[in-house]
């Protein structure tokens, strides 16, 4: 995997970045709406409610689209996948063949190491596309 910065870790996103290192994936639902949305934060985007709570998700998304980048020395991947609760999370995709890769492609999430240290979420090819 490439060279990834550290996030950016704020009061707000706090328990995202603590559950992705101990490899869990979290979401942000509404309990006002019930919908369930990406980036973390503490008001809801859809209905503007206060009363947001941390669910953790399913690691199951699909590829809504993506760009492979061929300007370092090995090729990858940046996309946004629509995970399955819903929202859509920018990310990369790994363990892959870029030229293989197709919009609509389920995938499952997998968690590689920034340059601090910090697990951050990718995405590979579900288990029986690889």
């Amino acid at each position: 995997m490439h060279d990834l910065p550290d996030p950016e870790i704020t009061a707000e996103n706090k328990a995202f970045w603590v559950a992705a290192g101990e490899g869990r994936l979290l979401v942000k639902q509404c309990g006002a709406c019930g919908r369930h949305h990406h980036y973390p934060r503490a008001i809801c985007p859809f209905c503007w409610s206060c009363d947001t709570v941390w669910q953790e998700a399913s690691g199951r998304g699909t590829i809504y689209s993506f760009s492979v980048l061929r300007r370092a020395a090995e090729p990858y991947v940046i996309a946004y996948v629509t995970l399955g609760e819903g929202p859509a999370m920018m990310t990369n995709i790994v363990d892959c063949d870029p030229d293989a890769l197709r919009c609509g492609e389920d995938v499952t999430v997998a968690f590689t190491t920034s340059r601090g240290g910090h697990a951050v979420p990718v995405f590979r090819p579900a288990a029986d596309r690889r």
